[in-house]
């Protein structure tokens, strides 16, 4: 439980951070405008009104991509790359954990492939074995 308040909330944002906010008008980083203050009333053409241009937003399209971009020294959950134990019972623990982690993603690769559009950022194979990224 603790490794997944961590670690997988953290991935769940980070992995699907550019997926969501990549395209702007899901969070736009400004608007021209004020927003609509009534459901449902709003005209396409007040809401292309409201949204900001392509020049205010390349740039923080940009950092959202560069900040969601995984760096070159990064370990899925469970692998580590230095050997930190030798005693045989956390060595033990520890691949336990990596199988535990290989069924979950086996599983969820089994439910994405019938999915239309599949759900990846809680995939173990996809979370950092880090809180920071």
């Amino acid at each position: 439980m603790v490794i997944f308040t961590i670690t997988a909330q953290h991935a769940a944002v980070q992995n699907a951070k550019f997926d969501f906010g990549g395209w702007m008008p899901n969070a736009p980083f400004a608007l021209r405008r004020p927003p609509p203050t009534e459901k449902g009333h709003a005209t396409m053409e007040q809401i292309l009104e409201a949204l900001p241009d392509k020049g205010s937003t390349a740039m923080p399209i940009a950092v959202l991509k560069h900040s969601s971009e995984d760096y070159s020294d990064v370990y899925p959950l469970g692998h580590f790359p230095e050997q930190l134990f030798g005693e045989e019972a956390p060595l033990k623990v520890m691949e336990a954990f990596r199988s535990d982690l290989k069924v979950l993603s086996d599983a969820i690769d089994k439910r994405n492939a019938q999915l239309e559009l599949p759900y990846t950022p809680l995939n173990p194979r996809d979370i950092i074995n880090s809180i920071c990224k």
